[in-house]
């Protein structure tokens, strides 16, 4: 790992505060995957970096350091892009929190990062909510080395069972099997009837359930929070 980076693409995923002027920033970055960085004094007032560093927007980035720790020492804006409200806002947190949470430091990802950037333009939109979430759900499954092992489908009449230990097996029908017309649907990012979303959503939290462990994410955590309100 090179002491210093040149100005790459990224975006914020999180920011905390950081002893007492400055902010720890994680960032998901086109060419070395995400990274962690220091933004010194980023806290004081009126400091000029500060308004860059914001959740879902496109910027530059560069940093500096030879430890897992870096030190950022540029972030300017690659556009604007209006500010995630409501559900759409929900489904950033949640997307940007699995991506904290799973991706390993230093490991580029390119593909997945145009995907990420698919799903933000998707929620600003507020178009299909769902089927970019699923999408980016199973890229990012894909990325981590889970992808499903997708069985025959030829036959779409038949009826599957899945676990992450075994994948999938066939099965007589039921309410948690999953027929196979829209298992291939979801191979192919195809998210036209509301059934096929409701049975990806299913089959996206078992697997990524697996990989997560016991720890709850915080975003499905709020998200449950204001469906109370």
């Amino acid at each position: 790992m090179p002491a210093a980076q040149e100005l790459s693409a990224a975006y914020v995923l999180h920011t905390r505060a950081y002893r007492e002027t400055s902010l720890l920033v994680d960032l998901f970055t086109l060419e070395q995957g995400r990274v962690s960085a220091v933004a010194r004094g980023a806290r004081r007032r009126g400091a000029s970096g500060r308004y860059q560093l914001q959740a879902f927007q496109p910027i530059q980035a560069s940093w500096t350091g030879r430890q897992a720790l870096k030190q950022l020492t540029h972030a300017e804006p690659a556009g604007v892009q209006p500010q995630l409200q409501g559900r759409s806002l929900l489904c950033g947190l949640y997307a940007n929190e699995l991506l904290q949470r799973l991706l390993p430091e230093f490991e580029s990802c390119p593909q997945l990062y145009l995907y990420y950037t698919y799903l933000l333009n998707e929620l600003h939109l507020a178009n299909d909510l769902e089927g970019a979430l699923r999408t980016f759900e199973r890229k990012l499954l894909d990325t981590l080395g889970y992808a499903f092992p997708w069985p025959p489908l030829q036959d779409q009449q038949i009826h599957y069972q899945y676990t992450p230990e075994t994948g999938f097996t066939p099965c007589m029908a039921s309410q948690y099997s999953y027929p196979g017309i829209h298992l291939q649907a979801i191979a192919e990012d195809c998210y036209e009837l509301p059934e096929t979303k409701r049975l990806a959503k299913r089959l996206m939290r078992t697997a990524l359930a697996e990989v997560l462990g016991p720890k709850p994410l915080k975003s499905r955590e709020l998200f449950l929070s204001t469906r109370r309100l």
